[in-house]
C-alpha cells in the first residue's frame, strides 16, 4: 500500500507527474470508479481468477486516486479512509468486536438505521446512492419502503401491477408519456422480482450473457447471418 500511495503521489506532482493524472478530479475519477467495479463483477462472473487480481487492483487504484486528491485539498487521507471503514465494521459489529452477543445481520440493519437518522435522515429512502444503477436502485428503494411497511402483502400484488403498468404503456398518448410508464412498467417487474426473491441486476445479468452466448453461437454456425434477418425469438 505504501508503494502505491507513492507511486500515486508521483503522479500527481504538479512538475513532474503525468498530465492527465495532474488534471484529474472527483468528478471526473468518478466514472473510472464505476467501471473498474463492473470489471471486477464481469471477472467474478467468468472464475477468471488472474484476471479478478487485476481489477481489484485497478479498483484499489481507484480508491488510492480519489483519497491522494482529497489529501492534496487538506480533507483526508488513504489512512484516514482506513481508519473509517475499520471503525464503522466494528461499530456495526457489536456482536464479533463488542460485548453483545447476539442480533448479526438484524442488529446491523439497526445500526445502520440509527446511523442514518445522527446525520439528519428524513425519510426511509434517504441514503439510497442516486449513481447505482438504475434497476438496483429500484430494489433498494423497494426494500426500503418495505422495512416501513410500504409493500406489498404478497407476489400476487406486485404481479397484478405489471399488467396495469403494460396496458398503460399501451395506451399512453405521446413519446415522452411512453417512456414514463415503460419506466413505471420496469420498477413493477423488479418489485415482483423482489417479492419472488429474485434479484433483478443478477437476472438481467444472466438473461444478457444468455443473449449473446446464443446470438454468438448463432453467427458462428451460419457465414450469411450478418446478411439475413433473423427474429429475436430465435436467440430468446
Amino acid at each position: 500500500m505504501e508503494r502505491l500511495v507513492a507511486v500515486m503521489a508521483r503522479l500527481r506532482d504538479p512538475v513532474t507527474g503525468c498530465e492527465w493524472d495532474v488534471a484529474q478530479t472527483f468528478a471526473t475519477i468518478a466514472p473510472y470508479t464505476i467501471e473498474e467495479a463492473y470489471e471486477v463483477v464481469d471477472a467474478i462472473e467468468r472464475a477468471d481468477l488472474v484476471e479478478l487480481k487485476d481489477e481489484l487492483g485497478d479498483l484499489l487504484l481507484q480508491v488510492v486516486f480519489h483519497a491522494r486528491i482529497a489529501e492534496e485539498a487538506g480533507h483526508f487521507a488513504l489512512s484516514d479512509v482506513v481508519a473509517a471503514i475499520c471503525d464503522k465494521m466494528e461499530r456495526r459489529h457489536p456482536h464479533i468486536f463488542g460485548a453483545v452477543t447476539d442480533g448479526g445481520h438484524s442488529l446491523w440493519e439497526e445500526i445502520k438505521a440509527g446511523e442514518r437518522g445522527a446525520k439528519g435522515a428524513e425519510s426511509a429512502l434517504d441514503g439510497v446512492a442516486i449513481g447505482l444503477p438504475a434497476l438496483l436502485r429500484a430494489e433498494k428503494l423497494q426494500k426500503r419502503a418495505a422495512r416501513v411497511g410500504f409493500d406489498w402483502p404478497d407476489a400476487d400484488g406486485a404481479r397484478a401491477k405489471i399488467d396495469e403498468e403494460l396496458a398503460e404503456v399501451e395506451t399512453a398518448a405521446s413519446d415522452a408519456h411512453r417512456e414514463e410508464e415503460v419506466g413505471d412498467l420496469l420498477f413493477a417487474v423488479v418489485n415482483w422480482a423482489r417479492k419472488l426473491e429474485i434479484d433483478s441486476e443478477a437476472a438481467l445479468r444472466g438473461a444478457n450473457a444468455k443473449f449473446e452466448r446464443r446470438f454468438r453461437a448463432m453467427e458462428a454456425a451460419d457465414e450469411q447471418f450478418a446478411q439475413r434477418s433473423l427474429n429475436v425469438q430465435e436467440v430468446l
